[in-house]
């Protein structure tokens, strides 16, 4: 939780529980590391791109439901909103805190963007269970959340 250098892991350090449904959590100093976390012709959004698929889809009060996975299979109730209308399919992985300790897996969705805001935090967007918008905000760099990949 304290690396300055890139760095993932699953939710709750468990590969079998979490790791297949939600993928890995990474901190900003692996999305900015120079090997890259997408594959060749890919790239992790910008907090630029996000703004546009956010404006795509409604604007920041509503965008956040056609993001989300609609159901409750991975999300608690009630998901408010959850159409996944953009074909995005946003799970609640929940985040690792910069202390170490994890949060908000089944109510939460945090995804990196590729922008930093200053030298010690970077830009995110999250979705909750309880509504439908899609939060703009940055934190600390040694959070871990999701990334998500757009193509070149």
């Amino acid at each position: 939780s304290a690396l300055t250098t890139g760095a993932w892991c699953w939710y709750n350090n468990d590969s079998a529980g979490y790791g297949a449904r939600y993928g890995n959590l990474y901190n900003f100093y692996a999305v900015k590391d120079s090997r890259g976390l997408a594959p060749e012709g890919w790239h992790v959004a910008s907090d630029s791109e996000w703004a546009v698929l956010d404006n795509c889809l409604g604007g920041s009060l509503i965008s956040g439901g056609a993001l989300k996975e609609a159901g409750l299979t991975h999300w608690r109730s009630p998901n408010a909103g959850a159409t996944n209308s953009s074909g995005f399919s946003a799970l609640p992985g929940g985040y690792r805190f910069n202390d170490g300790t994890f949060y908000f897996n089944t109510t939460h969705g945090y995804f990196w963007t590729a922008t930093d805001f200053n030298l010690s935090n970077a830009w995110f967007r999250n979705v909750y269970y309880f509504h439908t918008e899609l939060i703009r905000n940055y934190l600390t760099k040694v959070n871990g959340y999701a990334v998500r990949i757009v193509k070149d």
